[in-house]
């Protein structure tokens, strides 16, 4: 069994800062929702593996939005060197980060940060 996708919420009209978030922030790459689908709102981006994809993050359009308090998405780069460049972009695009968790797992370093919708979002590394 494989992963395809992970959903998380947003309010209604917040597309523009999750493409800022999750596309310009983490550099996923944004697909195009199928046509039965897109009238709904909302974002899909890929989750690439040297070009290849391995899942799907989906940000839907949840009313009323709920903010999830724990459940989150987590995210793995391919060095501490690129997690630490994904962490610079999301703050230089004003967004939270924390590397309060830092190195509480063992293998990896991490941080987390909130995207425009509030969602919590792990980023890690294997150390």
């Amino acid at each position: 069994m494989l992963l395809h996708h992970v959903q998380v919420s947003m309010p209604r009209g917040g597309e523009d800062v999750a493409r800022r978030f999750y596309r310009d922030g983490l550099g996923l790459v944004e697909i195009d929702k199928p046509p039965p689908l897109d009238q709904r709102g909302g974002c899909w981006f890929q989750v690439l593996d040297a070009g290849v994809e391995v899942a799907q993050l989906h940000v839907g359009v949840e009313e009323p939005f709920v903010l999830a308090a724990r459940a989150h998405p987590g995210l793995l780069v391919g060095s501490v060197a690129e997690l630490k460049s994904a962490a610079r972009r999301i703050v230089d695009l004003g967004f939270e980060v924390s590397w309060e968790e830092r190195d509480t797992l063992s293998g990896f370093v991490r941080f987390h940060a909130r995207d425009g919708a509030g969602n919590r979002v792990e980023v890690l590394a294997r150390a």
